[in-house]
């Protein structure tokens, strides 16, 4: 099922109804399909074999979706905040895509052959278009990727995730009961448009009849007030944005919102305590999922949480950091080494089935075994009652305020500066971020750097983000006889030593 067909059953369930943006001057499901309609003509006569989308979330983004669905090609939204030589890279993939990008970036996907609008360019191109109104003879594919999203793992070189229209079909009708929204509800979205969470959160607000707002700089008054003003109903951020706002000194009075999702890093116990304290009567959900499962496969829900922080039963003040139980349509299991199934309570491998699962990627196909299950690379263990523990990654991959980071790809840069021998980055415990960016660096003999100019050099070559907050200089690095490094010797050690960032 062609994603497209969840924005016409939107238009005829409630096609009047506000959908994107604020409640003043957002587009209602009638006009989204328009201008889908409208840039599904536009995409078509350009040729285009794909949409890239390299700018910040807003209108522009659900139109781009639903548009390039229409169009039977994907959409392709791009992490903004790549460097160049990634996005060079990444642009080479799609040579013949149509392009929507910020002014700042639209040299980049000019330069790589595309024809470029910026997202106001879009939208008033599609806003004066004469085609608004579908050809019913119009055949949609059903059967290709709907989105690609290209996601960092334990190397440096970002993979192209395929989620076909069916897998994100598959997981709307498996979360969410179609019209269930009032008609004042809205979900303010607080994650950039290359997210696994942006994409989920379009289909899913609009198959319930909830207006979606994104917030595209995100600061705790901002949010807060943005809550208020708009009568947000629901939300989702990461665990970062809810730790700076239960520590704001902003006014937290925010009476219209009823729950209130979080997900994509480990969220501090005392983040999660403090919030439910401060307001009882919102439904807390953690979320946990992947880009290779179109998100959400398991879920943590209000009662949960309540049950966690009433009464004395330490089991279920346990379970406040697990991630719950797998949604519908879901099948997980824990493996061990050999593959064996393991029981309650047995840390192994998190795997996962089911038909919103993708685990497919460009070049290489779907990476699942002969009972079509995905190996996550998630380690974790399942209790007695089947709630989900995770307890990190398998590979070496950071996870920082929800963002996957490869050390690889860090290491790569510092291993260029002409004063450094030998380098390991790894992710250390955060309560702000989830997991902090450190790296131990072993100096050419004779040679000098401070931290001040590694952390700048970094910087130039990526970006703040993925700069190490604390570098450390060690004579040798822990390997094996073969050269191996052993990073969890790495993590033991930069744990014990204090050293000034």
């Amino acid at each position: 099922m062609n994603i497209s067909m969840l924005l016409d059953m939107a238009v005829d369930g409630f096609g009047d109804r506000v959908v994107i943006g604020s409640k003043d001057a957002g587009i209602s499901a009638t006009r989204l399909n328009e201008l889908a309609v409208a840039g599904a003509d536009m995409i078509r006569k350009s040729g285009a074999d794909a949409v890239v989308y390299l700018a910040v979330n807003g209108p522009a983004f659900p139109v781009a979706m639903f548009a390039a669905a229409r169009a039977g090609v994907p959409l392709v939204p791009v992490n903004y905040r790549l460097g160049r030589e990634q996005l060079d890279s990444l642009l080479s993939n799609h040579p013949r895509a149509l392009g929507i990008a910020d002014p700042n970036q639209a040299a980049v996907l000019a330069s790589a052959g595309l024809s470029v609008h910026t997202p106001e360019e879009w939208m008033r191109l599609l806003s004066g278009s004469d085609v608004t109104t579908a050809d019913e003879e119009e055949a949609l594919d059903d059967d290709g990727p709907a989105v690609v999203i290209y996601t960092s793992g334990t190397t440096s070189a970002p993979k192209g995730v395929l989620l076909r229209h069916e897998n994100l079909s598959s997981y709307v009708f498996g979360s969410v009961e179609f019209a269930s929204a009032e008609d004042a509800d809205a979900a303010l979205v607080s994650v950039p448009p290359y997210h696994i969470a942006a994409v989920a959160n379009v289909i899913t607000n609009l198959y319930a009849g909830r207006r979606t707002m994104v917030l595209e700089q995100f600061t705790p008054e901002q949010w807060l007030d943005t809550v208020r003003s708009e009568g947000v109903t629901n939300a989702l951020v990461v665990p970062t944005m809810l730790a700076r706002i239960v520590d704001s000194d902003a006014p937290k009075d925010i009476p219209s919102l009823r729950g209130l999702a979080y997900g994509g890093a480990p969220m501090p116990t005392r983040v999660i305590e403090r919030a439910l304290q401060l307001w009882p009567e919102i439904g807390f959900v953690n979320a946990y999922g992947l880009t290779e499962t179109s998100s959400t496969i398991a879920v943590l829900g209000p009662d949960d949480h309540r049950t966690a922080i009433v009464g004395d039963d330490e089991k279920a003040r346990a379970r406040l950091g697990s991630v719950g139980r797998p949604v519908p349509g879901v099948e997980i299991e824990i493996r061990g080494d050999d593959e064996t199934v393991l029981g309650a309570g047995e840390v192994g491998r998190i795997c996962v089935a089911g038909d919103q699962v993708s685990a497919e990627y460009a070049g290489v196909g779907r990476m699942v075994d002969g009972r079509g299950f995905f190996d996550t690379r998630d380690k974790g263990y399942l209790d007695d009652e089947g709630y989900l523990f995770v307890g990190g990654r398998v590979d070496d991959t950071i996870i920082r305020g929800a963002e996957n980071i490869a050390p690889a790809e860090i290491e790569d840069v510092i291993l260029r500066h002409p004063a450094v021998l030998d380098v390991a980055v790894v992710g250390m415990p955060d309560e702000e971020w989830g997991q902090r960016i450190e790296a131990a660096v072993v100096l050419r003999p004779g040679e000098g750097a401070d931290v001040d100019e590694l952390r700048a050099f970094v910087r130039e070559k990526l970006r703040s983000s993925k700069t190490p907050e604390r570098i450390v200089y060690w004579d040798e690095l822990p390997r094996t006889e073969t050269g191996k490094l052993v990073r969890r010797h790495v993590v033991e050690r930069l744990g014990t030593q204090v050293a000034p960032i």
